[in-house]
């Protein structure tokens, strides 16, 4: 104690101190996703074993991972750096650093997984030597757990299959590790990603193993999944959460929700690298008009906006060669449109600028501004459009009066599978 200096005074500084310390400390946590690769055992693996495997110790929120649904059928892991927390994630030991995980249970049990080993986005950049090293430890991995060879996959863009990479398929399950075609990205590595999934998992994780990235579901089988309610509502069921975190990404983020519905294989930082997203930019109609319309024919799908916001507030339009036609569309026709979409087990893709309504439940995060949205049903009795945003668990049902949601539109996009 300095000289002259009272007990409380060394309390109080003491206790400044400590404060202080606390608040500038940074905390670095391991999250090792071994448990999760390792056949035949991850396949018995519950939503339970994961918040055991990975507690959330004295945080208020889990500092490894959040749930992306409700129902706890799908976890996202993140890397972190932020000024209280790190979070390192890694596999095999933690020779293999990632960045980011998605995980997905069905009926209870673990059904697969996917990993960005490496993506632009958040990593930034890699060297070809580590590309190779990371590449060869996890080819090492799949092999040895699935008993397999692997067969070589070629990127061919013109039948769909933009990715290279290897696949292996056995009994033990299957699994894919991919990349961008480097000659066609100035020689640089975009992004680099690995699934490993059960022999009969199907969706997203199925169509990954095939020559195209193609749907793996038809347009007459959708409608199946359009469920109705005592209430009135009408909506479609079933559709993948994902979250865009704290990017731009909403309009890649629901197309690449809008491609697992359909059984197609991406991630938003893929589409986002195709389409040219701008994760810093606003969203609006023409924006989004060009970058969905820039990658629908590489995704085997057909995109169509049926509707745009005309210039200074006169109502929606629709759009023909980024000209606005026609007159303009009522609300009558609007709620024709998406009726007639969610009847066909169709979800939408809907622009519009947030914060100006009230909706259900209430709007905590974005507080205005253009956004993205899904919308996936209706309620004719109650007036109701029922939509979805990509920000992960308890954003799957919401819902807003119908002639609000009219008057916040700014964009309406529809995207179809192609049948073979």
């Amino acid at each position: 104690m300095p000289q002259g200096a009272s007990l409380s005074q060394a309390i109080v500084a003491t206790i400044l101190a400590l404060s202080f310390g606390a608040v500038s400390a940074k905390e670095t946590l391991e999250g090792d996703l071994d448990p999760f690769i390792h056949l035949p055992s991850s396949y018995h693996l519950t939503p339970d074993d994961l918040e055991a495997l990975f507690d959330q110790g004295n945080w208020s929120n889990n500092p490894y991972f959040d749930w992306l649904t409700s129902d706890r059928s799908r976890a996202i892991f993140k890397r972190k750096n932020q000024p209280s927390l790190k979070v390192n994630l890694s596999l095999l030991g933690g020779s293999v650093p990632i960045e980011e995980a998605i995980i997905d249970f069905k009926d209870g049990k673990f059904l697969g997984i996917t990993i960005s080993i490496f993506n632009r986005g958040d990593g930034g950049s890699i060297s070809d030597e580590d590309f190779r090293n990371r590449t060869k430890l996890v080819g090492q991995h799949l092999g040895k757990q699935l008993a397999v060879r692997p067969t070589r996959r070629e990127a061919k863009p013109t039948q769909g299959m933009l990715t290279e990479g290897y696949v292996w398929i056995s009994a033990r399950g299957k699994a894919v590790l991919e990349n961008n075609p480097k000659e066609r990205s100035n020689g640089k590595v975009e992004f680099l990603r690995m699934r490993l999934a059960k022999r009969d998992a199907e969706g997203a994780y199925e169509a990954a193993t095939q020559t195209r990235s193609a749907a793996s579901v038809r347009l007459s089988d959708l409608p199946r999944n359009v469920a109705r309610r005592s209430d009135g509502s009408v909506f479609i069921d079933g559709i993948p959460m994902v979250d865009q975190g704290a990017k731009g990404y909403c309009a890649v983020a629901s197309a690449q929700r809008l491609f697992e519905y359909y059984g197609i294989p991406s991630d938003m930082h893929q589409l986002a690298l195709i389409a040219g997203s701008d994760p810093n930019a606003g969203t609006n109609s023409m924006a989004i008009n060009r970058e969905l319309g820039s990658i629908d024919h590489l995704f085997k799908t057909r995109f169509e906006c049926l509707a745009v916001a005309g210039q200074r507030g006169s109502g929606l339009f629709e759009l023909k060669d980024e000209k606005y036609v026609g007159d303009p569309i009522t609300e009558k026709k609007f709620y024709q449109m998406i009726q007639k979409s969610v009847d066909a087990g169709i979800p939408l893709l809907w622009g519009l600028t947030v914060g100006q309504f009230a909706e259900d439940p209430p709007l905590k995060m974005q507080s205005s501004g253009g956004h993205m949205r899904m919308i996936i049903g209706y309620n004719e009795a109650e007036n109701r459009l029922i939509f979805s945003d990509s920000w992960g668990a308890g954003h799957e049902f919401k819902t807003m009066d119908f002639s609000d949601a009219y008057k916040a539109t700014h964009g309406l996009f529809s995207m179809k599978p192609i049948l073979r």
